[in-house]
């Protein structure tokens, strides 16, 4: 018995990985693993704890992925909890298979055949649903950006910026109206904003009207970042100080896509 508990020992801290992920939070993950290591001590040549290696900890995989399918003592049987982060939201949408064939490959760093066996999917079927998967990540990830901004030349740089990492630039805005126009009919998901706007308006005003209305993401592009300090505004979002750099654009946006966002209630 001492050898299966070594063995189990080992494969432990990436079970409990897997599980958070598996389930949705860390409570639940680790009770699953305590359900799975219990079982397994009680029959270990069944999960190849007497061979070791890497049968060991696939076939803890295949347990992990049976018990939770059986059990309501995590929730819906089979589903984790919703995620506040973006990634864990986006494989949330996909059938149950595909992203538990992501976590295996992404997270795991199992290859595709020992993902595919742990799954019970043929390889050529694997191969496809993974592909599958990982588009549906990547668009998920992609973020409609709309650009407020008075001067003509910085938004054209701002929209080249968007466009070069992959997003999609919905629209330009010099001033309230316009940016408040291009919400309604473009449904941006993410919004650059200056402070000091056309026509004496304000980003800062903009911006809690943008949290309001549509808990829409936003970064302040300015010069003036005083006025947000000064608004009591540094919550509504991030500050990029003009000149701004292309570096720091892109920073800015990246940890806007991967922000947790609340969860929303049913």
């Amino acid at each position: 018995m001492l050898v299966y508990e070594c063995e189990l020992f080992e494969v432990v801290p990436v079970l409990r990985r897997y599980a958070r992920a598996l389930t949705g939070t860390t409570d639940r993950g680790d009770a699953l693993v305590t359900r799975c290591v219990e079982a397994a001590a009680m029959a270990p040549s069944r999960f190849g704890l007497d061979r070791g290696g890497d049968g060991a900890r696939l076939s803890m995989y295949a347990l992990l992925n049976l018990l939770f399918d059986r059990s309501e003592e995590f929730g819906t049987p089979g589903r984790p909890l919703p995620s506040p982060h973006p990634i864990e939201r986006a494989l949330t949408e996909l059938p149950e298979a595909d992203r538990r064939l992501y976590l295996l490959t992404a997270l795991e760093g199992l290859s595709l055949p020992q993902a595919a066996r742990v799954l019970q999917l043929r390889v050529g079927e694997a191969i496809e649903r993974l592909k599958t998967a990982r588009a549906r990540v990547r668009d998920a990830m992609v973020q409609r950006v709309m650009v407020v901004e008075d001067n003509v030349l910085l938004a054209m740089e701002l929209g080249a910026l968007v466009a070069e990492m992959g997003h999609v630039l919905c629209g330009t805005a010099g001033n309230e109206a316009e940016a408040l126009a291009l919400l309604k009919v473009e449904k941006p998901t993410l919004a650059l904003l200056d402070v000091r706007l056309a026509d004496g308006g304000s980003g800062i005003e903009l911006a809690r009207r943008l949290k309001r209305v549509r808990d829409l993401r936003t970064i302040f592009v300015t010069a003036f970042d005083d006025d947000i300090l000064a608004r009591d505004a540094r919550h509504l979002g991030q500050i990029v100080r003009k000149p701004f750099t292309n570096a720091g654009i892109q920073a800015a946006i990246s940890r806007a896509i991967f922000m947790p966002q609340p969860v929303a209630l049913a």
